[in-house]
């Protein structure tokens, strides 16, 4: 891996963020620190594995409660389309809550797992979070 010194990237910011932008991630090395920088494409395509799965409940009232499974979120509405929907608005506000606090929240043992799943969140917009949303048959 070609690492690039930091001392250097700073001199050329412009440069290094262009050949981020329209080539390849940078790998850069400072002290005892080792970063890579990538673009937002580049992120997508590393994340385009993760999916927001989530079990489906049908109600006896005729709701559907959405339960995502790897972000501990769960919704209940009238129907499939608009609970996720509004699954969806709660990932993109959890994604930004956690990314508000990363420096904790990365920390935490029992949330560090999100950390995909916030980027991919803060990537998307609302109905792009939507589409990406997996329901499957829950089992009480």
């Amino acid at each position: 891996m070609d690492l690039l010194n930091a001392t250097d990237v700073r001199k050329n910011w412009s440069v290094t963020l262009d050949n981020v932008a329209h080539e390849k991630p940078a790998y850069i090395k400072r002290t005892h620190d080792n970063v890579a920088i990538f673009s937002i494409n580049t992120l997508n395509m590393i994340l385009a594995g993760y999916h927001f799965n989530a079990k489906k409940f049908k109600e006896e009232d005729g709701s559907v409660t959405l339960s995502a499974v790897d972000l501990d979120i769960v919704v209940n509405e009238a129907d499939e389309k608009t609970a996720k929907l509004r699954l969806a608005e709660y990932i993109k506000e959890y994604a930004e809550e956690f990314y508000s606090d990363y420096a904790y929240w990365s920390k935490a043992p029992n949330r560090q797992s999100h950390i995909p799943y916030v980027f991919k969140a803060l990537t998307l917009d609302t109905e792009s979070v939507m589409e990406d949303i997996v329901c499957r048959n829950g089992k009480i």
